[in-house]
């Protein structure tokens, strides 16, 4: 279902499960969804064909993908030559901050994310971070998101102006992946359009073995579902 009337939001689509979740929620409460895409030079970029599919069967108003390489930077397994981490278990995931982690990802996407959004004069910012299953990322705890909300505030002309209260929305937080799922299937999201492989082959088929496949395999498993997703083990 397509909504042009609501009030705009912007969504950080990147092609997951997580943030078509989202993208889902926020068009259930009534939105108008102005994507946003980021290609950052990840190894996983099939998941920006992902995130078209996902933004055509959503309605959103507007899909823009915008390019900033951060492999220029490098240091992390999805923008630099280093191998991504296979077959760990979640408490192997949740001892460090792993190697997949992409310095300061989600401040750069949530920061060209507040500038769509005070063009398009949406107050509400979309993002589908968790707390719960998560492999240890900084910028998807609770703290971080709330800070950055308070300085999208104090950055902003409309912020300023007081002609927007900028929210950082992120409805998934507390969430574990098989919730996520199931609150999805509940709102109709197509999983098979999304992708969450960190390291897939060149025809764009997951691993199953890194962090963000066995998250994924796992939370289908406790939701009692099939994942419909290939992948290059069994499933």
């Amino acid at each position: 279902m397509t909504n042009l009337e609501g009030k705009p939001a912007v969504i950080l689509l990147s092609g997951g499960l997580d943030s078509a979740t989202t993208a889902a929620i926020a068009r259930t409460e009534g939105f108008a969804l102005h994507a946003l895409s980021v290609d950052y030079g990840q190894r996983h970029r099939f998941e920006l064909e992902a995130a078209r599919r996902v933004a055509r069967v959503m309605g959103v108003r507007r899909h823009v993908v915008v390019s900033v390489d951060l492999s220029t930077f490098g240091g992390s397994a999805l923008t630099d030559s280093i191998d991504v981490p296979k077959d760990r278990n979640v408490r192997q995931m949740q001892q460090n901050i792993p190697i997949t982690y992409v310095p300061a990802r989600n401040t750069v996407l949530l920061s060209l994310a507040l500038g769509y959004a005070e063009v398009v004069g949406a107050a509400d910012i979309f993002i589908g971070v968790s707390a719960v299953d998560y492999s240890g990322y900084p910028d998807c705890r609770g703290k971080y998101i709330a800070a950055f909300q308070e300085m999208a505030n104090l950055a902003t002309k409309a912020g300023v102006e007081g002609r927007l209260k900028f929210r950082i929305r992120a409805p998934l937080i507390n969430l574990t992946k098989a919730q996520i799922i199931r609150r999805g299937t509940e709102l109709g999201v197509d999983y098979s359009l999304t992708r969450s492989c960190y390291d897939p082959n060149p025809a764009g088929v997951s691993c199953g073995r890194c962090d963000a496949c066995r998250l994924r395999l796992k939370g289908f498993a406790e939701a009692g579902l099939k994942d419909p997703v290939e992948y290059q083990i069994a499933n």
